[in-house]
């Protein structure tokens, strides 16, 4: 069990929305291999376990550019807009999911997560290379390198808010 799904399909199913790297609730539900009606059902009675910056229901206008980005004319038939699942969140899935699959896949995707933030940190002149292949290579590929841009960018960092009493002045 130790290698279930590789880490480029892992790696593939990571997208950038609102700033912040997530996996959908479908993609989830195909990697730890249920149904993604049981994910949604396990994640709504646990719902105080997922606040936002763990999980999100996406818009229809973010539905509508996924589906442009990916070229498809249906999400599959859903009724509901999908979820999507921060770093955060999928770690927290572990606590709802409890069979030994989803436990050890979901070991895998916090393995690629951190990966990813490796090669960002780790490979200053990535960035630089993707510019000139985007330079060299025809528009068709224009998609392809706005994606690669967007899993570069670092996620937008938050101010601190300052706990505890202090006055005006300082």
């Amino acid at each position: 069990m130790a290698n279930l799904v590789s880490t480029e399909v892992i790696a593939a199913k990571i997208l950038l929305i609102r700033g912040k790297r997530v996996i959908l609730d479908r993609d989830l539900a195909k990697l730890f291999e249920v149904d993604t009606r049981q994910l949604t059902r396990q994640v709504r009675r646990n719902i105080d376990r997922f606040p936002e910056d763990f999980m999100f229901q996406l818009t229809n206008s973010e539905l509508k550019n996924l589906m442009c980005q990916f070229g498809t004319s249906s999400w599959g038939g859903t009724r509901k807009l999908p979820c999507a699942f921060t770093e955060q969140g999928v770690a927290m899935l572990s606590g709802v999911l409890h069979s030994k699959r989803a436990v050890q896949v979901n070991i895998q995707i916090m393995r690629t997560f951190i990966q990813l933030k490796r090669m960002l940190l780790t490979n200053p002149g990535l960035r630089r290379k993707i510019e000139e292949m985007e330079k060299k290579y025809d528009k068709q590929f224009a998609i392809v390198f706005q994606a690669i841009r967007q899993l570069l960018e670092p996620p937008p960092v938050k101010e601190k808010r300052i706990i505890g009493f202090g006055s005006d002045n300082s």
